[in-house]
């Protein structure tokens, strides 16, 4: 639907260019666009580099695993229905830390790996299970304390303070992973 919106919008601007007569503006936003494009991948690149390197040892190192292992006790609370010592608990715990650290292309493997284990322990294959919903409400709304892309973006524009967003991402997200946990809890006993 939204690459329907997107087609239009696209579609009825350049038209309306083509009418009025300013076609050339279409041009000068394409390559415009294109290159502003290419000037954000380039700047921030290195940024996320440095942080997927930085994952990677502490992969490498054994802190994600003692990290994953902590949160795997927290996590048996939020999801009840897992046993103890299931595989997706570990995924869910990795890719919680990955999102934690704003690696958010790292931690998308381990969420597909997530989703597929608590597809294996779901009875009904066809409707997701209370586990597939709540991780997917701690996915969405995950706790940022590193946001390495918005960091990223702000030094690109030049901000005076790029990591200044940090504080305020925190409590947005963690207000968010909250919020998302009590309505998650809230929506289960009522359609339960």
């Amino acid at each position: 639907m939204v690459n329907k919106i997107w087609g239009f919008l696209i579609i009825s601007g350049i038209l309306f260019c083509l009418f009025t007569g300013n076609i050339n503006i279409v041009n000068e936003e394409i390559l415009n666009s294109t290159k502003s494009s290419l000037d954000m991948v380039f700047k921030i690149f290195p940024v996320l580099a440095l942080w997927l390197g930085i994952s990677k040892i502490a992969e490498v190192s054994g802190l994600l695993n003692k990290l994953s292992l902590k949160l795997s006790a927290v996590l048996k609370y939020i999801f009840p229905e897992i046993p103890k010592g299931h595989i997706s608990l570990s995924y869910i715990s990795s890719n919680i830390i990955a999102n934690m650290f704003g690696l958010g292309n790292a931690a998308t493997p381990f969420g597909l790996k997530a989703m597929s284990s608590l597809q294996e322990l779901n009875k009904d294959k066809k409707v997701a299970s209370r586990s597939m919903i709540t991780f997917l409400v701690l996915n969405t709304s995950g706790v940022t304390l590193i946001p390495t892309t918005i960091i990223s973006l702000r030094m690109m524009y030049n901000s005076a303070c790029p990591t200044s967003i940090i504080l305020p991402c925190i409590i947005i997200t963690f207000s968010s992973t909250i919020g998302g946990l009590i309505m998650d809890k809230i929506l289960s006993k009522i359609y339960k």
